[in-house]
């Protein structure tokens, strides 16, 4: 890996987290006046250009206290608490007693959920299935399904682990500008892996919904010489999908299956 990527690594005096403060400082906000997540990555391109890309949009996605996905983020804090989300890509500073009360805590068994304002929804309507059938194996929900892979990659491929930026951000629901790729991982040859999941029958578009996250983590993640290449992980594979992806380079299909077997366990005898 490259200088700018090392995980783990500070690389400049002060964290991504004070920067972003001193960016703010330094433009002097007035309450409502909006700003673009562009705007923001041209200013470290100009000050702290070393730092990655997809780092600064995912320090403002931590900052914006409307955001669900800053769960996702290691250790977010009060003093996080800085930005108001306004659309996708825009932001304004938090207002506190009149902006709603910052997200900071996800309650246990809820899934953060991704739908945001003006957002392209790209899932399925049968992502969204509350209930299955008896005897289903599919899951009910694709974040059952995002949960248990990510937790388990090696299922998937052997030396697959979870990719994790230099801030410590897990590539679970990974921003890429706005949007999420469902899990970001790396392969045992140091090459990238973007995976998307469908929890019934997967269709010709997320094709071009996976090759959009393909690219943008082969512009803004990747590596001189890394590859990045595309998993696509439904319950069942349309013919449509198969005939899209035939001869699509980086691009793989996988089918999962679950089984759930109940047994029934005889009563211990009890003495009359």
């Amino acid at each position: 890996m490259g200088e700018r990527k090392k995980l783990g690594r500070q690389i400049y005096d002060k964290t991504t987290r004070e920067l972003l403060k001193d960016m703010l400082l330094e433009w002097d906000l007035q309450p409502g006046q909006v700003f673009t997540a562009i705007r923001a990555v041209q200013w470290f391109e100009d000050h702290f250009p070393l730092l990655a890309k997809s780092s600064i949009r995912a320090h403002l996605v931590q900052a914006s206290t409307n955001d669900p996905s800053r769960l996702h983020h290691p250790s977010t804090k009060p003093s996080d608490d800085l930005l108001f989300k306004v659309s996708p890509g825009q932001f304004r500073l938090y207002i506190a007693g009149q902006d709603p009360a910052p997200i900071r805590e996800l309650i246990k068994g809820d899934a953060v959920q991704q739908v945001e304002v003006g957002e392209e929804q790209d899932a399925e309507p049968e992502s969204f299935e509350m209930e299955a059938e008896p005897g289903s194996s599919e899951f009910l929900l694709e974040k059952d399904l995002q949960r248990y892979l990510a937790e388990n990659l090696s299922i998937i491929e052997s030396g697959l682990r979870l990719y994790v930026d230099e801030d410590g951000t897990r590539g679970i629901e990974y921003d890429a500008d706005g949007r999420r790729i469902d899990i970001l991982a790396v392969d045992r040859d140091n090459n990238l892996c973007v995976i998307e999941l469908k929890v019934s029958k997967g269709y010709d578009r997320v094709i071009g919904q996976t090759l959009r996250y393909v690219n943008w983590v082969r512009r803004e993640i990747a590596e001189p010489g890394q590859k990045v290449r595309g998993l696509i992980i439904c319950r069942r594979l349309s013919d449509d999908i198969l005939l899209a992806a035939a001869g699509v380079p980086g691009i793989e299909l996988f089918e999962y299956a679950l089984k759930v077997a109940v047994s029934k366990v005889e009563a211990l005898d009890l003495p009359e």
